[in-house]
């Protein structure tokens, strides 16, 4: 089985950098109720994982945080229920806009995307593999993160700095 790591473009498996957002104005219009299973992933899974990643190259760990984790489990729910692999949401959204309607405030946000792994250390083991996805897990900018997995085995794990 092919496992995916946000591709872009029409080269199937093929990995890609996942960029930073930069702070905008004003997000898009968010789509309405989405309705296919997606759960917030625990501490205990991608962020144990991802923490300790962190751990082995000498940085503090990430708190998750509710609304990271909010705007990750809208995403991956909208990837599962319309069937698409994308940064951008189904109604153009990108992170920084599903961040903000969650309420989140911030100077940095990042997003890693995953398709196809079952468990959260095949998943955490892709993004450490990946160069781009490896420097958001590693980034000195990030502070907090949040995590979701939606049916179809959808992953999303956004990362942000509030405030600064």
């Amino acid at each position: 089985m092919m496992r995916q790591f946000c591709a872009i473009g029409a080269v199937v498996g093929a990995l890609t950098a996942c960029t930073p957002d930069e702070p905008a104005n004003s997000p898009p219009p968010v789509a309405g109720p989405i309705t296919a299973s997606a759960t917030a992933v625990t501490r205990a899974d991608v962020g144990a994982f991802l923490n300790a990643a962190r751990a082995d190259n000498g940085l503090s760990p990430l708190r998750a945080n509710p609304q990271l984790a909010a705007a990750a489990r809208a995403h991956a729910q909208d990837m599962a229920l319309v069937g698409f692999f994308s940064h951008g949401g189904s109604n153009g959204s990108s992170v920084s806009d599903r961040v903000r309607a969650q309420g989140y405030n911030f100077c940095f946000v990042a997003e890693n995307i995953a398709q196809g792994q079952q468990t959260a250390e095949q998943v955490m083991q892709g993004w450490m593999n990946s160069p781009g996805h490896r420097r958001n897990n590693l980034s000195t900018n990030a502070a907090e993160y949040g995590a979701a997995r939606a049916d179809g085995d959808y992953w999303v794990l956004v990362f942000g700095r509030s405030g600064c």
